[in-house]
């Protein structure tokens, strides 16, 4: 059995075949899927669909590039009503993301210090709430990467964070894992420039990392370039599971367990 610890199953690229998707990968042994919320809206969905399933559960959370279109001053008190609902497993996707430019009626530093207001406020109703959280972190250079460590450190003693979508090294892994947090890996690991994040996912400890889809985004060889499916986590499986020189039975098991601990089911 497989874990998808991070898809978005609220997204439009799923609306005509959602059932579909989620059997078919049932089908396949990935018995459990996390749908990762991106705003309040989406949020709200993801909470709809794990309520169709029994094997999928949401997140909820802002999206650093949704924070701009957060309106009302009730933002915060809202996402704490989702938070209510059994089948939410942590808040995410948060972080900060200075890759995309600001917004039109933004300027870079207004739109990046929204962006680090609304990820610590997120983090700190996490420690609230007594969930841990999914990180967005993206960037052209490391300023977001460091910035991102500096504001989770005070909160490493009253959550765990899941770094999703690692690309950076074992070197950078090794220091977020020593604070108790995970990193989890999607379809990028199997592309053939990705020796970096290849090299990390076989030093990575077996109760360090998680694997994800990101889909309907970033599908793995042999799918790239088409949507992204929950199923293909086993594609992504099977690859590091190779490159660590075990079974694939053996990758699941540790890696569902790893996201058995961390969503608390």
């Amino acid at each position: 059995m497989i874990t998808d610890s991070h898809c978005h199953l609220a997204s439009k690229q799923f609306k005509d075949d959602l059932n579909e998707i989620v059997e078919s990968a049932n089908r396949s042994q990935v018995s459990r899927l996390i749908t990762i919320g991106t705003d309040l809206d989406d949020s709200k969905t993801c909470i709809k669909i794990a309520n169709s399933f029994n094997s999928v559960y949401a997140t909820v959370g802002i999206h650093p590039c949704s924070v701009t279109e957060i309106i009302q001053d009730d933002w915060l008190q809202e996402l704490k009503n989702l938070v209510e609902s059994n089948k939410v497993a942590a808040i995410g996707e948060i972080g900060l993301d200075f890759f995309h430019p600001a917004p039109s009626g933004w300027d870079e530093d207004s739109y990046r210090n929204r962006q680090k207001y609304f990820f610590v406020k997120q983090l700190e109703l996490a420690a609230e709430m007594n969930l841990n959280v999914v990180i967005h972190q993206r960037d052209k250079t490391e300023e977001c990467w460091e910035e991102i460590k500096k504001i989770i450190k005070p909160f490493s003693n009253k959550l765990r964070a899941v770094f999703h979508c690692f690309t950076h090294s074992w070197e950078s892994a090794k220091t977020l894992i020593n604070d108790g947090h995970l990193i989890s890996f999607t379809g990028v690991v199997t592309f053939k420039n990705a020796d970096t994040i290849q090299k990390c996912a076989t030093q990575c400890p077996e109760d360090s990392f998680m694997l994800e889809t990101d889909s309907p985004y970033l599908a793995p060889v042999p799918f790239r370039g088409k949507r992204c499916e929950p199923i293909h986590v086993k594609e992504t499986a099977n690859f590091i599971a190779d490159l660590r020189g075990v079974s694939l039975e053996n990758l699941a098991e540790s890696t569902s367990k790893n996201a058995d601990s961390f969503f608390e089911f």
